[in-house]
């Protein structure tokens, strides 16, 4: 069976049929960048002269996704590249999309893209690089500048700031002066982005290595405090340095809850609305807020641990609390102890079946309605404390237990 092919390598072949049909098609954007630095690529896009109508006539399987700016997702060998026609973009209303496209050379098209480092184009037959906003400088340089005046840039396109910080954080670049300075002018303007595509970059730059780099870049800019309106000074460096103390590789919600480790529940849960997070993420984030300080308890019960412990973000709590004690200067040795504890339960059936079901607890006497809820719930923390481990065990405890509730 022969191996998949790698997105390269459909990518090269969309260059080479544009090519055998007489037009120009190039790679372009980050897989350029990317190439330069000596960096994996994450994706590859290709851009021609052909017009969407002809990119579509050439190749069987297509989505026109953007294809009134140019843009047809090419489908080939069970693979999806983007090919995008040359083209110039203005009048931008919404501050995110252009009203006005028209298509247009290899050179204008560079000139319409966000960051000099991204606007270089790559001919992967011959090897060439064409470069015509001087992005390989800024890469030895190791900056961030945008394509032309920064206010044009951020004013077409607001998204822009957030991603320039996190092209900063995940290659380690410093942001050019006047690119720095228009993102603190426009950084207000943040928020008539939707939630989701600020949620995207916050997400790129909070779970990367450099997470702490990044998140000082979102505060002192101005966008942090734009997103989340109810976010202090104070509670952001201490913030900052709770996502400096987390393990490297995290998820985005560890990172919203360390981001928010100096804050009550209430604020930060208010805080991330704007995100539209997942119901997913928005659980994780639950649990981690609402159970800090939780693990510092030398008195912790059984019961109690095994219920923190059997959910899928224990260890992320864990590493919550410990990055918040670092940051206070405190003592870890509670929270070791616990941990021991909890690795002590591996191998144990956490979430154990109840030992007396309801009709069983009303047969024993229990009242029908909420009272068996409330013996219930009771019996079953007595179960998992190991107070109990038998039905005979189980029968007796309730019955002590309605003796003493008459």
């Amino acid at each position: 069976m022969p191996s998949k092919q790698t997105s390269r390598q459909i990518a090269v072949k969309i260059v080479t049929i544009l090519r055998s049909e007489g037009y120009q098609a190039l790679f372009a954007g980050g897989c350029v960048r990317d190439r330069i630095l000596g960096r994996p690529a994450k994706d590859y896009d290709v851009v021609t002269d052909a017009h969407p109508k002809d990119v579509m006539r050439i190749f069987k399987h297509t989505i026109k996704v953007g294809a009134k700016f140019g843009v047809v997702m090419v489908m080939l060998h069970g693979q999806q590249i983007e090919v995008a026609t040359f083209r110039t973009e203005t009048d931008y209303a919404d501050g995110r999309h252009p009203d006005k496209v028209q298509f247009a050379t290899a050179r204008e098209d560079a000139s319409r893209r966000d960051f000099t480092i991204n606007g270089m184009f790559f001919d992967p037959i011959d090897k060439q690089v064409f470069d015509y906003v001087r992005g390989r400088v800024d890469i030895e340089k190791r900056i961030i500048r945008t394509i032309g005046e920064p206010s044009r840039r951020f004013a077409e396109d607001y998204l822009r700031m957030l991603r320039a910080v996190r092209f900063s954080t995940q290659l380690d670049f410093a942001i050019e002066k006047k690119t720095w300075y228009q993102i603190t002018h426009f950084a207000n303007k943040i928020t008539s982005i939707s939630g989701e595509r600020i949620a995207m970059e916050f997400e790129s730059i909070l779970t990367n290595p450099r997470r702490a780099e990044g998140g000082r870049m979102l505060w002192s800019s101005g966008l942090a405090s734009a997103v989340f309106n109810g976010l202090k000074a104070d509670q952001a460096e201490f913030g900052i340095g709770a996502l400096a103390r987390l393990p490297e590789k995290i998820d985005f919600p560890i990172s919203l809850a360390a981001l928010f480790a100096g804050c009550d529940q209430k604020l930060a849960l208010k805080s991330c609305k704007v995100l539209r997070l997942s119901n997913a993420h928005t659980r994780h984030l639950t649990f981690l807020l609402k159970n800090r300080e939780i693990l510092l308890d030398d008195f912790l019960p059984l019961s109690q641990l095994k219920m923190l412990a059997h959910e899928p973000y224990f260890w992320d709590l864990y590493n919550l609390q410990k990055a918040i004690q670092n940051v206070k200067g405190e003592s870890l040795s509670a929270l070791t102890r616990v941990k021991k504890r909890a690795l002590e339960l591996k191998g144990k059936n956490l979430r154990p079946k109840a030992l007396l079901d309801g009709h069983e607890l009303i047969g024993l006497g229990t009242q029908p309605g909420p009272m068996v809820g409330l013996v219930s719930q009771e019996m079953y923390i007595a179960q998992l404390g190991e107070e109990i481990k038998t039905k005979p065990q189980a029968k007796k405890w309730v019955a002590d237990f309605l003796q003493k509730h008459k």
